[in-house]
């Protein structure tokens, strides 16, 4: 990336849209089949009882509810999205945003799986990769799933943002 700017710009076009992808997956997950999604209060309600040195839970549900945790845990998961962006542009660069691909935004997709199973689901009660869930290959299987659409979402977010750069530049 040429400047901080580009950078900046980019990672909150890409993260913020492979973010909202991956909400429309996990609402038609829901709605179409049932399958729950996480709930982000309780990711807020974590980073919330992070400020008290409370890290790690036996069961994130029953930890005391906090004020402001559902907007807390919403917007960390956007900019959690918007972070997660940031190592796909330095790896590939102004020339992939220029003409992205999809196998690298794949890549990273599945790369941030990596989050949830060795730091918020051990964090949450639920065991390294939700070892102590009650079905933990299902578990599994829906987070890969949900981060490999993460990764879709980067490559059409930087279809669009190409789109978007190509539109604004002076003819």
């Amino acid at each position: 990336m040429d400047t901080l700017w580009q950078l900046t710009g980019a990672a909150l076009v890409l993260g913020i849209g492979a973010t909202l992808l991956l909400d429309l997956w996990s609402l038609l997950l829901n709605k179409g089949f049932g399958i729950k999604s996480l709930s982000f209060c309780l990711v807020g309600r974590w980073f919330a009882l992070m400020r008290r040195g409370q890290f790690r839970h036996n069961g994130i549900g029953k930890a005391p509810e906090q004020g402001g945790e559902c907007a807390l845990g919403w917007t960390a998961h956007y900019a959690i999205g918007v972070v997660f962006a940031v190592p796909l542009l330095w790896w590939q660069g102004g020339q992939w945003l220029a003409a992205p691909t999809l196998a690298p935004a794949l890549i990273l997709g599945a790369g941030t799986v990596l989050m949830p199973f060795l730091l918020m689901q051990p964090a949450f009660g639920l065991g390294v990769a939700a070892a102590k869930t009650p079905a933990p290959w299902a578990a599994r299987l829906k987070s890969l799933s949900s981060h490999l659409v993460f990764g879709v979402g980067l490559y059409l977010s930087a279809l669009l943002y190409h789109g978007w750069s190509v539109a604004l530049l002076p003819v």
